[in-house]
């Protein structure tokens, strides 16, 4: 069969001689607490996503069972293409465990490697993104080290970050770890990365890969003049960024956002998750932005986001109602890292047994 006519893409180049797509596909809503997995249907989609340009794939070793579902997806795609295949960008991470941290050493650190390699059914990662849950805990730097001595014999290709605070990328830049990516949340309800993570990233060519712009399916025409929704809710997704809205300032302050994000929609004959992209791909400090659309069905929605050109009265209004909200604050990942705080209580820390 023959390669694939992809529709006009933009990219991005990422580091000398990688470049991905503005829109990468992400894995966390294939992974547990998100429902069921029809792995069929997950492959067609990924199919249907790679066919329509969007050929970078993001997700992690502890999403469960996705780097499996990905490389499954990778065999079949050669399979059906051959040597025309269109190349395909798999983002995957390196997340210790949280009380595997103390002890860590580069055999643990290669041994996570090589399982994301097989999983994947590759010769080496196309880029490994590293996460470390507790800066108190000593180690980071060194761990970092061993990711950068497998990336020197061949094992990754390139290597990131996510949720780094800005003074400890920092130091990883200034110790010489050649880092040429960082993964952040991201939205019109999320600024925390555009303040001085973004300056760092852009003065040190570290690209911002961010994820969130759909607040796990907030940013949705269901939930507009919509009651506030209460817990339990049908996936963690919805956990995480309900969280994010109340420090946005609550639902009250969120109905305003939805409403200005639906008149633009309207303007344009859109959708309110296609301005929610926009809106961060419009960031300058934004190389990609990484969408959790979970089914094909919404590819459509996905790529009109590529085509959506806010006037100046449209983006004043968003900014207006994003100056407003009193949160969240602080740098990348703060919140979350507070382990007395319910970010952190929402979390899973030990998923690689």
């Amino acid at each position: 069969m023959s390669a694939v006519q992809h529709p006009p893409i933009p990219t991005r180049v990422l580091a000398p001689g990688y470049v991905v797509p503005r829109l990468i596909k992400g894995g966390w809503q294939l992974a547990g607490g998100h429902g069921s997995v029809d792995r069929a249907r997950a492959i067609a989609d990924m199919v249907a996503f790679a066919e329509a340009g969007i050929t970078a794939f993001d997700c992690a070793d502890i999403y469960t069972g996705v780097e499996a579902l990905i490389g499954e997806f990778l065999r079949g795609w050669h399979e059906r293409y051959g040597a025309a295949a269109p190349t395909i960008r798999v983002h995957t991470k390196c997340v210790p465990d949280r009380d595997a941290l103390p002890t860590l050493t580069r055999a643990d650190i290669e041994r996570l490697i090589d399982r994301s390699l097989t999983r994947l059914g590759v010769d080496a990662l196309d880029l490994v993104q590293f996460h470390w849950w507790n800066f108190d805990v000593p180690g980071w730097l060194d761990a970092a080290g061993h990711l950068a001595e497998l990336k020197r014999i061949g094992k990754i290709r390139q290597l990131g970050v996510t949720n780094f605070d800005t003074v400890r990328l920092r130091q990883l830049l200034d110790a010489g770890i050649p880092v040429v990516s960082h993964q952040v949340q991201c939205s019109l309800l999320d600024r925390r990365a555009l303040g001085d993570m973004a300056t760092l990233c852009a003065e040190r060519g570290v690209g911002l890969l961010t994820y969130g712009a759909l607040a796990g399916g907030f940013f949705h025409e269901r939930w507009l003049d919509a009651a506030e929704p209460q817990s339990p809710f049908e996936n963690r997704s919805l956990v995480k960024y309900k969280l994010i809205i109340d420090e946005f300032g609550g639902w009250a302050a969120f109905q305003p956002l939805l409403q200005s994000m639906r008149g633009i929609a309207d303007a344009h004959a859109s959708t309110i998750g296609a301005v929610a992209l926009r809106a961060v791909l419009d960031e300058p400090a934004v190389t990609s932005v990484i969408f959790g659309a979970r089914h094909a069905d919404h590819l459509p929605a996905t790529l009109a986001s590529l085509s959506l050109d806010f006037s100046a009265s449209e983006r004043a209004a968003l900014q207006a109602l994003v100056a407003a909200a009193p949160g969240p604050r602080g740098d990348v990942y703060d919140l979350e890292r507070d382990m007395t705080g319910v970010h952190a209580s929402i979390m899973r820390y030990n998923l690689n047994a």
